[in-house]
């Protein structure tokens, strides 16, 4: 029975080996990641900084907004500086229960980058579709009935995708072939059963980003036959629209090559697959606020103020 425990005991820590083919061209990926995140912070602060200081921002659809820009100024805080370090100086270790918390904090804010998309589209209903009662619908007491179910769904999707990850017994490897502890990376090394984990992810997919799409979609449909019936209104409606569905196209086309990456191993390069999926977290993040800024008027205006342009 002795070998048997020993067989069994499972991995406490991990290195993350991700781009290790590249090798010695490996640091080098500093210099590209770095730039972005640079742009990625300067880029949301300044947008927050706009939106918080200039009173005539302060309506639901900037505060929305200024809520995307907070997201996505946490988000690459909790993977990228560990990862820029490991380009750096080879610093690929970290410990289970590290690995689960920085899991859980990547994916529970990734979350947060389609639900937000979902809370402005329904702005955008509620302004183009029910003018009348736009203040009313918005106020911040009947929208937390839309903002609370959501917070709590994408909290407790999460802590179940994590929980069962914790759960498992990690007795063959411990190199996790990525740049950060993303959830199937560590559960593909598992050497105990992961059927669970895979349906619970799977359903995860389903019941966060695809259908908060689907919500979008559904939405930006009512929006669209609204605007073509109410034409006085129809061209800064449209404009507004516009921009939000632009965000929502290139957010969704990442997220969804990413998740593919992963069915799609066959001839895949693994570096491809971990670039798509640092890239479904990282390049929101550095698009969504030069989007908002260059195509929302207002915003662009108060951006050149700022910046004395």
């Amino acid at each position: 029975m002795e070998p048997v425990k020993e067989n069994i005991s499972s991995h406490k820590y991990f290195f993350l080996v991700g781009f290790s083919e590249l090798g010695e061209l490996r640091p080098f990926l500093f210099i590209p990641f770095s730039i972005m995140f640079v742009v990625s912070l300067f880029a949301n602060s300044l947008l927050v900084y706009v939106i918080v200081s200039q009173r005539s921002l302060h309506s639901p659809m900037y505060i929305l907004i200024a809520s995307m820009s907070c997201i996505d100024l946490i988000l690459p805080v909790f993977f990228l500086p560990h990862m820029l370090l490991s380009f750096l100086f080879d610093w690929r270790g970290i410990s289970l229960i590290g690995c689960l918390v920085q899991m859980y904090f990547i994916h529970f804010f990734g979350t947060f980058q389609s639900t937000l998309l979902l809370w402005m589209a329904l702005d955008r209903y509620f302004a183009i579709c029910t003018p009348l009662y736009y203040q009313e619908q918005m106020a911040l007491a009947k929208f937390l009935k839309f903002v609370i179910p959501l917070f709590i769904r994408n909290m407790f999707v999460v802590l179940v995708v994590v929980s069962l990850a914790g759960k498992l017994p990690f007795c063959l490897r411990n190199v996790i072939n990525h740049c950060f502890c993303e959830h199937m990376a560590l559960v593909e090394l598992a050497c105990g059963s992961t059927i669970i984990n895979s349906l619970v992810w799977l359903i995860s997919v389903f019941l966060v980003p695809v259908t908060d799409f689907f919500l979008v979609t559904a939405s930006y449909i009512i929006v669209f036959n609204s605007v073509l019936r109410l034409k006085k209104s129809s061209a800064k409606a449209l404009h507004t629209c516009v921009t939000h569905i632009v965000v929502i196209t290139v957010n969704l086309s990442i997220v969804l090559i990413a998740l593919l990456s992963y069915r799609i191993r066959n001839g895949l390069p693994s570096a491809v697959r971990i670039f798509f999926s640092i890239m479904y977290l990282l390049f929101p993040t550095c698009f969504n606020p030069i989007i908002y800024g260059i195509r929302t008027t207002e915003i662009r205006q108060h951006i050149l103020k700022t910046l004395k342009i």
